[in-house]
């Protein structure tokens, strides 16, 4: 099966290519948002049609790879996980979009302070997003598993943000609307490390065979 494993090794490249391009678009459009940048907001929500190309290219290559081979065990289980993170890393640059389009209105809108909890979540679902796909290459487990159970941060800065949104509007009432666009950015933000940490199962059930997806139970190492 020297053909599979070369087409495997291709559909790898393939897809680690997107994931550089889900990731500068999940930097640029939280950038945009900090610095209230429409221009670079813009080229996020303009660039969505290449991660598009590249999504449906993966997806094609998948199909054609099980057609062609009918792969078991390991490799089958390779071609599903590349599948699933092909759908997790689509759906991330559609979120950067999001991201991008509440940049842009933000930024015809009343400044209101950035929340400085902000960059920390920033930082740590871009962390996760780099790690998730780390261990996809490297097939580290732990990392992965790391990965599932940091997610619980993100959600814990997400709440503390969206409290100190809501505070901050209640005092200031003409900053509902930009506030109310920042909230859903940040609501964005979040899902994107939910994507992060769906791709960590993934590597979980291409290392292991085991979906821990809906299992908390199961991040643990056994």
């Amino acid at each position: 099966m020297k053909h599979l494993e070369q087409e495997l090794q291709r559909l790898q490249r393939d897809i680690l290519r997107m994931a550089t391009s889900v990731e500068e678009a999940i930097f640029a459009a939280v950038r945009a948002l900090r610095l209230r940048d429409s221009d670079l907001s813009r080229i996020v929500i303009e660039g969505d049609g290449v991660v598009d190309e590249q999504a449906n290219a993966v997806e094609e290559e998948c199909h054609n790879l099980l057609a062609l081979y009918q792969p078991v065990a390991r490799d089958l289980r390779r071609i599903m996980a590349i599948a699933m993170i092909n759908t997790d890393l689509e759906r991330m640059a559609d979120l950067a979009v999001n991201i991008a389009e509440r940049a842009e209105a933000l930024a015809d809108l009343p400044a209101l302070p950035i929340p400085d909890r902000l960059q920390q979540m920033t930082d740590l679902t871009i962390e996760l997003v780099h790690r998730s796909l780390d261990s996809f290459v490297t097939l580290d487990v732990q990392q992965a598993r790391e990965v599932c159970r940091r997610d619980e941060e993100v959600d814990r800065l997400n709440r503390e943000i969206i409290q100190e949104l809501v505070a901050l509007m209640k005092r200031s009432p003409d900053l509902i609307e930009p506030g109310l666009s920042l909230f859903s950015a940040v609501r964005h933000l979040e899902r994107i490390a939910d994507h992060a940490t769906n791709i960590a199962e993934d590597v979980v059930f291409l290392v292991e065979g085991e979906l821990i997806r809906h299992h908390p139970e199961a991040i643990e190492a056994p």
